[in-house]
């Protein structure tokens, strides 16, 4: 079968290198442009699916958009019979979904209908589900909303953060993926329709979701460090500048919200009725230490506030 696959991400690098392992013709990768880097922008990063491409020798297309006959007649003459798309970035318009002869199918990181949208890692964490899992669908036009071909769970441990979910759900999409394929191929596969009522979104993160209100419970907050760990972290501001955590628990000890209540081996602060304690910490510009590391640096002690 003939594939041309469309991912960025590094999520995305384990459903490719299965298909490569497994021997499938993947005619060409598509992925999205390098994004410039630092504090100058100066500096080009290569996607991750676009380093694995390359190692393997595969064609790479980089388009602003998957749109335009330019785009769409390159892909046409790869004639390819399938398309698959892995955290891609991109909503995919009916011209660009119709062009393999047997359509597209999607891996997306949730139990459809639940989570549809572009971060379903971190709202399965952030609303406390306890299992999450993978879906293969047949594309169309609306937001994740195609039919399920296959479907696997998995359940979220506790203290997971979205980086280790992240990995797990890589390679469990990985191994669904073929497992999808091989319906395909041998025509067992059933597509069951989405039960749109059920549905339920997992929209795109921005930084401001991922601030902390000391006014709320310590288990929500600490479900939000573990969301946003690695990026684009959980943060709150000490004298004025940003403070990204990672590392959370939930505590019993009282005090007002917002303030320290011991600063050691954990940074301990006061949350609604309970405590938050963090093990480590990234100041603004800085690199990601060990909470006591900062806490000699800064001098930071209890009664201080985090706003």
């Amino acid at each position: 079968m003939r594939i041309v696959f469309f991912g960025t991400p590094e999520f995305a690098v384990a459903s490719l290198e299965r298909l490569l392992h497994e021997r499938y013709d993947v005619a060409a990768v598509v992925t999205q442009p390098d994004k410039p880097h630092g504090r100058s922008r100066s500096t080009l990063v290569e996607p991750p699916v676009k380093l694995a491409a390359a190692k393997a020798g595969l064609h790479v297309l980089q388009p602003e958009r998957p749109t335009g006959d330019v785009f769409l007649t390159s892909l046409r003459r790869l004639d390819a019979e399938l398309g698959i798309v892995v955290a891609y970035g991109h909503i995919l318009r009916r011209e660009l979904l119709n062009l393999p002869s047997r359509g597209m199918i999607n891996v997306h990181a949730s139990l459809l209908p639940q989570l549809r949208g572009a971060a379903p890692i971190q709202h399965a964490i952030l609303e406390g589900h306890t299992v999450t899992g993978v879906s293969i669908m047949r594309m169309e036009e609306g937001l994740d909303s195609g039919p399920v071909l296959l479907q696997v769970d998995t359940p979220i441990t506790e203290g997971e953060t979205a980086g280790e979910l992240s990995r797990r759900l890589a390679d469990l999409g990985a191994t669904a993926l073929l497992s999808a394929l091989s319906r395909l191929e041998d025509g067992t596969a059933r597509a069951e329709p989405q039960d749109a009522a059920s549905a339920t979104y997992a929209p795109k993160v921005d930084r401001e979701r991922a601030r902390l209100d000391w006014t709320r419970q310590p288990a929500i907050l600490a479900r939000q460090v573990r969301a946003f760990d690695p990026a684009p972290g959980a943060w709150t501001t000490y004298q004025g500048a940003p403070l990204k955590m990672f590392g959370a628990t939930a505590r019993d000890e009282q005090g007002e919200p917002g303030i320290v209540l011991a600063a050691g081996e954990t940074l301990v602060v006061a949350a609604d009725g309970g405590a938050l304690a963090v093990r480590e910490v990234q100041p603004a510009g800085k690199t990601r230490l060990p909470v006591a590391d900062w806490v000699r640096g800064r001098r930071i002690s209890p009664g201080e506030r985090l706003a």
